[in-house]
């Protein structure tokens, strides 16, 4: 009888069930957790009375809207800016490796921090407003804390150095070859960006935009710190916390948690779907 050798053991397939246990953990239990609990109200009524409470409350709902006025802009003008700044320094050079080390600075500071400089720098009392005033370029009193204004200039601060080292490493990963040789054929520089560069760009710029979206949807410590709660930056990240540590009502806070995620899954998946009407083709270009 002859022996079969034994069959070579897939040196990553102890990785398999660990990766999984570790997904389930940290992430699809604490939905499936809370999306229960979102169907068990805390005062009772029915498996949607928190739903109902929340599209029928006056003070909870326009937190929707709130939010992605916030968060939409802010996110335009991240990706939109980044793309023209990650142009200008995509070529390997001191001036690229200083300007990224300087944008990682917000990055590392965190929302928190950020929000205190801002109070320290753009308050009433600041440098920044009494530069402008010393100058007489606005005459009225400059106010850029405590309203709409100070939230989004915080989320374009924290955001835009995360949305241009994304951007960076997509256009370093383009072939610069392909635009020469365009260029040898008579494509001016515009051409070039929005017949070469911008299609190999759309898939990255497309999952920045999801990213950066994202992040200034959960928008919270700016809103507090450098905004009006109460008023016209109640955003629904400070509902859903107005919920679960002033009312204790960790039902209906996971509910509004619910509505935030499945507010940011349309935008994302909307985002996702349009980018087939810009480009349909190849979306690799890169070097090598």
């Amino acid at each position: 009888m002859i022996a079969l050798p034994a069959q070579p053991r897939d040196p990553k397939g102890w990785l398999v069930t660990p990766a999984l246990v570790f997904i389930v953990a940290l992430f699809i239990y604490p939905f499936a957790y809370g999306l229960m609990l979102s169907f068990n109200p805390m005062n009772g009524g029915g498996v949607l009375a928190n739903y109902v409470t929340f599209f029928t409350d006056t003070s909870m709902w326009p937190t929707i809207i709130v939010t992605l006025k916030l968060a939409v802009p802010a996110t335009i003008i991240n990706v939109g800016v980044s793309v023209p700044v990650a142009f200008a320094l995509r070529r390997s050079s001191p001036y690229q490796k200083f300007a990224t080390t300087l944008l990682v600075i917000p990055v590392t500071l965190g929302t928190v921090l950020i929000a205190d400089g801002m109070l320290t720098y753009f308050s009433p009392n600041g440098w920044f407003p009494q530069a402008v005033q010393a100058l007489h370029l606005y005459g009225d009193e400059v106010r850029l804390t405590h309203n709409y204004w100070g939230v989004l200039i915080s989320l374009i601060v924290s955001g835009f150095p995360f949305a241009f080292l994304l951007t960076l490493s997509y256009v370093t990963g383009i072939d610069p070859t392909l635009a020469r040789a365009a260029a040898t054929l008579g494509a001016s520089p515009w051409q070039q960006f929005r017949q070469i560069y911008l299609p190999l760009l759309l898939p990255g710029l497309t999952m920045t935009a999801c990213l950066s979206f994202v992040q200034a949807f959960s928008v919270f410590p700016s809103a507090v710190l450098l905004g009006a709660p109460a008023g016209p930056t109640r955003v629904i990240s400070i509902a859903a916390s107005e919920a679960a540590f002033e009312s204790y009502d960790y039902s209906l806070a996971s509910t509004i948690a619910i509505v935030m995620g499945f507010v940011q899954l349309l935008v994302v998946a909307g985002m996702l779907g349009a980018r087939r009407f810009f480009y349909t083709g190849p979306v690799t270009g890169g070097k090598g």
